[in-house]
């Protein structure tokens, strides 16, 4: 078993071992024939080496009196300094939880003239985050991260390869953004795992990354697969017949290369090369690494074996064996280092943590409605100025407020084309966009916003990832995927890669975005439990997340404009659900009224309509007095439906349309379920899970005493056909919840 002290003697061990050389070679010269990687690099580079390694020692350290609370370390991954070395310092990178060398090359590059400072404020910086310090410069105690946004590193934490799909978006966004903090020739570096090489995360970005290649759209994107290769391996780098290598190489688009990820040397070559061919083609390419795990996870077994090939005593010996150092001198500059981070790690232990639920969420979903408002107020402004003109282009001659009135659908699309022709960094892609997607709302759009409006693989995963991507690099994705039930497949990237960005960063990075997901269950429709998904529990529970849910077309354009323009302003993360239900919905009361139609509002309503997040529309019908029902969605219409009906036999309701099920309305529920002190709550998801539990939920906390009854779906997946009636939500249902309330 491989112990902290094991791994510091046979260090010291192997270099007491070797002899130096007759011929040495100058600092400037290669460190080994035929390699581009000079011997006064090399040895920078293993100052970082050895204080990645160093880090990893005191991290146990710490650990072993309870005052360190990370200890994943980079022990066997140190050769990921020559990648850093060979990318630019501006190129932006998205580092995986065994990059600290990586994370030590780039700090001590950000002020040559002073290195060694720079090398020791890093470890400080990274301890801070294993003794979760408020002072840690890019989470502020939230979580240990290897982000920092002065050096271009996008902090990291999901499932293994979860941040790839996110890299393959900024790639994307790169190539089309112009972003002051990157140069127009930058490219996109991210490292992962080998655990990480068969989970969806590396799957849909490999595939993606050659599907937009092959759809001839640039994706500068270079992916640093670190695999821990085991003592039977092929020695000396990954093996070529190893099952990661064969999951990596061959991917259509995607070019491969491999090197040892313990020969400095070789990494430095080959990442080199790799970073190279990206650069010059703005083509994806993988590289495959051989390395070693050597001190295992928290709650791991400590791997035994692999200590042959540390990659810190490859240094040494490349560096002896170059005359660069002497064996000596070697373990003299490693417990300099050793001495630098005990005592950075010294120090860092009485800075303050943590200490409310106030700082702790402070960075999480920042909202500024007023901000929010003044955006959507100016994009109107803009729309009927200088702008207007290209505004009627975009709608060919005939503006939307002039088409009568309109259905959700419609109305979406006529708002998505709005945000078209006023905001050029919005990008509407998804499945099938350019054909309108599944239920055509955006039809047309790829004639009006060009290459704006543009397919994408149909995964879940794929979409979300080049989104969260395209945010990042300054875009503002509108993606749409073709249901909920797609959704659930790509869930990990809302809610471990979405909504922790800023959280993690202190607010340094942001990635807005407006997933549309046509949504909940239509009972006459296709039926099924793939089309008809009815959960929302995968959203409900996401810390920060905005769920808009617009019941109909007057609600529906002052939602999405909200959206837009927090998460422009906010950075916020929106997901806006379309009752699919009642996307061509004409009529409320009777056949023919056409009042679940509405007219288009043209800018100079924008303001005045405006559809702040957390505030819901009442309904009254009668006195208002009797009766009031809760709900959203699909539920609004048909509770109007039967508080028509209540009125007709006297008694008053009151419908309350949520709209916003994250955050929830509250002030608004509460106060109107007071003014009755009967609540009926019709929750078109499950009964079990469902929204109707946090709106039960929000009742108690706010002290309303009274009657509360629910209407929701069954625990069930909805069935195909007529008998999807028995598991939904219906009027008949409503109504009998409603009598029950009343007769009390």
């Amino acid at each position: 078993m491989t112990t902290p002290q094991n791994l510091d003697e046979r260090f010291r061990e192997a270099v007491s071992a070797l002899r130096t050389p007759e011929h040495r070679r100058a600092p400037g010269d290669p460190v080994r024939d035929g390699s581009a990687l000079t011997g006064a690099r090399a040895l920078e580079l293993f100052d970082a080496q050895l204080t990645s390694r160093h880090l990893d020692l005191a991290a146990r350290w710490l650990r072993s009196f309870n005052e360190g609370f990370h200890t994943v370390g980079s022990a066997g991954h140190e050769g990921n300094a020559a990648v850093a070395a060979a990318l630019r310092d501006d190129d932006p990178a998205l580092p995986h939880d065994r990059a600290a060398a990586f994370y030590c090359v780039r700090a001590a590059r950000s002020s040559p003239e002073n290195r060694a400072q720079r090398l020791e404020d890093a470890a400080r910086d990274i301890l801070r985050g294993v003794v979760a310090s408020v002072r840690d410069p890019i989470s502020g105690g939230r979580d240990k991260v290897f982000g920092n946004a002065a050096l271009h590193l996008v902090p990291v934490v999901s499932t293994p390869a979860g941040h790839l799909p996110r890299a393959v978006g900024l790639a994307y966004g790169l190539s089309r953004s112009p972003d002051p903090r990157w140069p127009a020739d930058a490219i996109v570096a991210a490292t992962f795992g080998d655990d990480g090489a068969d989970q969806p995360g590396a799957v849909a970005a490999l595939h993606a990354a050659g599907w937009h290649d092959r759809a001839g759209q640039p994706i500068p994107l270079l992916l640093v697969c670190e695999d821990d290769v085991c003592e039977d391996d092929a020695p000396g780098g990954p093996a070529e017949d190893g099952w990661v290598a064969a999951v990596l190489r061959g991917r259509p688009g995607v070019r491969y290369s491999a090197a040892d990820g313990c020969d400095l040397a070789a990494t430095f070559d080959a990442a080199a090369e790799a970073a190279q061919y990206v650069r010059r083609e703005r083509r994806p390419a993988v590289l495959h690494l051989g390395t070693v795990r050597l001190l295992g996870d928290p709650g791991d077994p400590e791997p035994g074996a692999g200590l042959d090939r540390d990659p810190l005593a490859g240094t040494a010996r490349l560096l002896v064996e170059a005359g660069l150092l002497g064996p000596d001198d070697v373990i003299t500059r490693y417990d300099e280092v050793g001495w630098q981070v005990r005592k950075a790690a010294e120090e860092v232990l009485g800075e303050p943590k943590l200490a409310t639920v106030g700082e702790i969420v402070a960075a999480l979903a920042p909202r500024r409605p007023l901000r929010v408002a003044h955006a959507i107020a100016d994009a109107a402004g803009r729309a009927t100025g200088p702008a207007a003109a290209n505004r009627s282009r975009v709608f060919g001659g005939r503006l939307p407020e002039q088409a009568g009135p309109m259905t959700l659908a419609q109305t979406l699309n006529a708002t998505l084309t709005d945000a078209l022709a006023a905001r050029p960094q919005l990008r509407v892609f998804g499945p099938g966009a350019t054909r309108g997607g599944r239920h055509g709302v955006t039809a047309g759009l790829h004639e009006r916003g060009g290459d704006r409006v543009f397919d994408t693989p149909p995964d879940a995963t794929s979409v979300l990832g080049l989104a969260l991507g395209a945010g990042l690099a300054g875009l503002l994705p509108v993606p749409e995927l073709p249901g909920l039930a797609a959704l659930h497949s790509g869930e990990d990237q809302l809610r471990m890669e979405a909504a922790t960005m800023s959280f993690l960063s202190s607010g340094a990075y942001r990635n807005p975005l407006v997933l549309r997901v046509p949504a909940l269950a239509d009972p006459f429709g296709l039926g099924g439990p793939l089309a008809n998904d009815n959960s929302l529990a995968v959203l409900r529970d996401v810390p920060g997340l905005v769920v808009a849910v617009p019941a109909r077309a007057q609600d529906a354009a002052p939602m999405l404009r909200t959206c837009l323009a927090a998460a422009e302003v906010d950075g916020s993360v929106c997901v806006f659900l379309e009752p699919a239900a009642l996307y061509q919905t004409r009529d409320l009361y009777q056949q023919g009224d056409n009042e679940w139609l509405a007219v288009y509002p043209g800018p100079d309503r924008w303001a005045g309509e405006h559809a702040p997040i957390g505030r819901a529309r009442i309904y009254t019908l009668g006195t208002g007095q009797d009766l009031t029902i809760v709900t959203y969605g699909g539920g609004v219409r048909m509770s109007l439906r039967v508080a028509a009906r209540l009125a007709a036999d006297g008694y008053g309701t009151r419908v309350v349309d949520l709209r916003w099920l994250s955050p929830l309305p509250v002030a608004d529920l509460v106060r109107e379920s007071l003014a009755t002190g009967r609540v009926l709550i019709v929750d078109e998801t499950r009964r079990s899970g469902g929204v109707g539990e946090g709106v039960l939920a929000a009742l108690v906390d706010g002290a309303f005493v009274g009657s509360a009854r629910r209407v929701a779906a069954a625990d069930a997946p909805v069935p195909l056909g007529p008998a999807a009636q028995h598991v939904l939500v219906g009027e008949d249902a409503i109504t009998q919840g409603a009598q029950a309330l009343l007769a009390r």
